[in-house]
């Protein structure tokens, strides 16, 4: 279980903001209808471009949200804030807080596991509270089925071009606060990339999350 709280702490901060207002609802576009079966998105980051895989059947409700979000523009410029070298790449909490706050506390029911959490698989955090899935996402860096199907995460797609990419994502600031001196994920939420550029300007990035026609 120790593992499961590691990959969801960011989102057990969530609460923190909730209630908040935001002027920013008109950037949150809503977008209705079923995903396609199968979809690719290209991630445009700081280190390079890797290309995903999404099986909607694997995960429906993971398949939406992820699609909604990447026609939202919702990674653009968000930061791989979390890098453990030899388990996972972390990222979708929204550089700008107005944003985040938009997005954090719009969950989405679980999804029962239907495949393993392999090497390049694509992945939502959670908590251990059930339909705790929102934005936050992590890539599994190595085959971690052993740990995390029991957990039941439940991977949606996968990593099938650019996994290279992913490994060299910058990782030197290690674990998150507080269990390690990396980012602490409350301060993301409140001050966005403006906090994460001043204390750890080495981040690797997206810069666009686009859908491959």
């Amino acid at each position: 279980m120790r593992t499961k709280l590691a990959i969801a702490v960011s989102l057990g901060l969530i609460s923190l903001l909730t209630g908040c207002s935001s002027s920013s609802d008109a950037k949150k576009q809503e977008v209705t209808g079923a995903p396609p079966p199968v979809y690719k998105v290209n991630f445009d980051t700081s280190r390079g471009a890797f290309v995903v895989e999404v099986h909607t059947d694997w995960a429906p409700y993971g398949s939406a949200r992820f699609l909604e979000l990447v026609r939202n523009g919702y990674f653009d410029n968000d930061r791989f804030f979390r890098v453990i070298r030899n388990f996972i790449v972390q990222f979708g909490i929204n550089g700008d807080p107005a944003i985040n706050r938009d997005w954090m506390n719009a969950t989405i029911p679980d999804d029962p596991p239907t495949q393993h959490n392999q090497r390049g698989t694509l992945v939502y955090a959670a908590t251990r509270q059930i339909n705790s899935r929102s934005t936050q996402l992590f890539i599994n860096l190595r085959d971690n089925s052993g740990i995390l199907d029991p957990q039941h995460f439940a991977p949606f797609g996968k990593v099938i071009t650019g996994m290279e990419v992913v490994d060299d994502i910058y990782g030197g600031y290690g674990e998150m606060a507080p269990s390690g001196t990396g980012p602490d994920p409350t301060q993301i939420q409140l001050e966005g990339n403006a906090y994460l550029t001043r204390r750890f300007p080495h981040l690797d990035y997206i810069k666009t999350a686009t859908l491959v026609k």
